[in-house]
């Protein structure tokens, strides 16, 4: 896990008077679980939003897999790999899992979403979105519409969504917010399991889960990168504890 997939260099971002991100470096490596944390304004919603898009640095780059995308809109980084979730869900609550996988689908592959009969008759589509759903836990509730899913499971749903668009790295956005402790550890213990050729980064309050499975954090503060490194190294970081973690 050497190659950095998605490299930070030297961003900055300011608004008017206000510099929210302060002369970033950083990096997420090819293969890892990469956790981000730090106290509230810290940066972390500008730095989600720098990663994704929605958000132009006044200075520096993003890279991702070697190619500049610090131009790319937030939909031409899906296509060049990059996904994110959110952390309040962005489902369609009257379409099934079935249903919303299969238009994932759909859209990866750049194909038209078809009618329900016409989609009847796309059965590698249907397969792959089933095999999918059963891979999160969710095959037995694939014909079930997504408001009649325990919340614990949209948010499972909204991540199979992500995963299916393949991307080289998924960006998640508080993926536990909302959970009970065990659905928390429940969630990461899949995704841990299911990040074969996907990168994985994320923000996380709970800091048992992230020092739990994150093989590497990066620490915002004030704006500033104040430290990265292995969830060791992060609880032994004076800085890191007088910053956040008290």
């Amino acid at each position: 896990m050497s190659d950095a997939l998605l490299r930070l260099t030297d961003v900055t971002i300011r608004f008017g008077g206000l510099t929210a991100v302060s002369s970033v470096t950083a990096d997420v490596r090819e293969g890892e679980l990469a956790g981000l944390i730090g106290p509230n304004g810290a940066g972390k919603s500008t730095f989600v939003g720098l990663v994704t898009g929605l958000v132009k640095p006044s200075a520096g780059t993003v890279a991702l897999n070697g190619q500049d995308i610090t131009g790319m809109s937030p939909q031409q980084r899906v296509k060049a790999g990059l996904v994110r979730t959110f952390q309040i869900n962005t489902l369609f609550p009257s379409l099934t899992p079935l249903e919303s996988v299969v238009n994932a689908l759909c859209q990866r592959d750049n194909l038209a979403r078809p009618g329900w009969r016409a989609l009847a008759r796309q059965g590698d589509t249907i397969e792959e979105a089933q095999a999918l759903l059963t891979r999160f836990a969710l095959g037995e509730h694939a014909l079930t519409t997504t408001r009649e899913l325990a919340y614990g499971q949209q948010r499972q749903l909204e991540v199979a969504l992500a995963y299916a668009l393949r991307p080289s790295v998924l960006l998640l956005d508080e993926p536990a917010a909302g959970l009970t402790t065990a659905q928390g550890h429940a969630l990461f213990e899949h995704l841990a399991t299911l990040a074969e050729g996907t990168t994985l980064l994320f923000i996380e309050h709970d800091m048992n889960l992230v020092f739990g499975f994150a093989d590497r954090v990066s620490v915002l503060a004030g704006g500033a990168l104040i430290a990265q490194g292995t969830p060791d190294e992060i609880r032994a970081d004076e800085g890191v504890r007088r910053a956040y973690l008290g």
